[in-house]
């Protein structure tokens, strides 16, 4: 008992939670680093990064002057063999992994923007993995992981809304995932790629009434935001043909 203590102490020391997933179907039967930390708790949010992605000095540039033990901590990542017991007991071990997290953390951002991983987040958007919106009137819509920072140990992951475009707090089994490992721009990204998975219907705004009566003049944000939309478009499409220079290139 002693000993499960002491692991416990020095994993959560050095930021581990090692707990595994509930979701045994989202990940190879391998057992290697980069499968073993995948299958932790709340990491079922992270792509399994390919090896022969994660072995390539052009998706790893820039990299080395920011981790202390990067050598080893790649190649603790590419291990083919998962920490045991032993492993968790050791200091030296856990400081390396440490850097192995973080490092694997800024690989996983750039793979899941890579075609490959694109493909695979878009397997976990469709089943569902990164949940769904919290907002009511979004009727379950699912959401992607989006980061506040590029930087790592800035701020923890949020889940974005295609439909009502807002960012919210995911559930608390994710709240220590740093937001890094998916950065700022995956959203944006992954909608362009795949743009037949983009919201084309508005999100349903609510509607304040008192005793069934819609309040005068009272508007939620969405509705403000749908009105304005409705404004801009016929005044764009004014101003443009009042000037017929707009859109044209000066003359060289």
């Amino acid at each position: 008992r002693a000993q499960v203590e002491l692991v416990g102490a020095l994993s959560t020391m050095y930021g581990l939670n090692l707990e595994e997933s509930d979701d045994d179907d989202e990940y190879s039967g391998d057992s290697g680093w980069i499968q073993w930390f995948c299958g932790l708790k709340g990491h079922e949010l992270c792509a399994e990064v390919d090896e022969e992605y994660a072995r390539d000095n052009f998706n790893l540039y820039g990299l080395r002057a920011r981790f202390q033990f990067y050598d080893h901590a790649l190649e603790m990542i590419l291990s083919s063999e998962a920490p045991d017991e032993e492993d968790l007991n050791d200091t030296t071990f856990l400081e390396i992994n440490k850097d192995a997290t973080d490092l694997y953390g800024v690989i996983h951002s750039r793979y899941i923007i890579s075609p490959r991983g694109l493909q695979v987040m878009r397997d976990k958007f469709l089943k569902g993995t990164f949940g769904t919106c919290p907002r009511a009137l979004c009727d379950r819509q699912h959401v992607l992981p989006i980061g506040m920072s590029e930087d790592l140990r800035t701020s923890t992951m949020k889940i974005f809304c295609p439909k009502c475009e807002q960012v919210y707090s995911p559930k608390s089994k994710y709240k220590d995932v740093d937001g890094a490992f998916f950065g700022m721009s995956f959203p944006q990204i992954f909608l362009q790629s795949y743009p037949s998975l983009m919201v084309t219907d508005p999100p349903r705004p609510f509607v304040p009434r008192v005793f069934g009566f819609k309040l005068h003049k009272q508007h939620s944000l969405i509705t403000r935001k749908l009105e304005e939309g409705e404004e801009q478009e016929p005044r764009a499409v004014k101003e443009q043909q009042s000037d017929p220079s707009a859109g044209r290139g000066s003359a060289g």
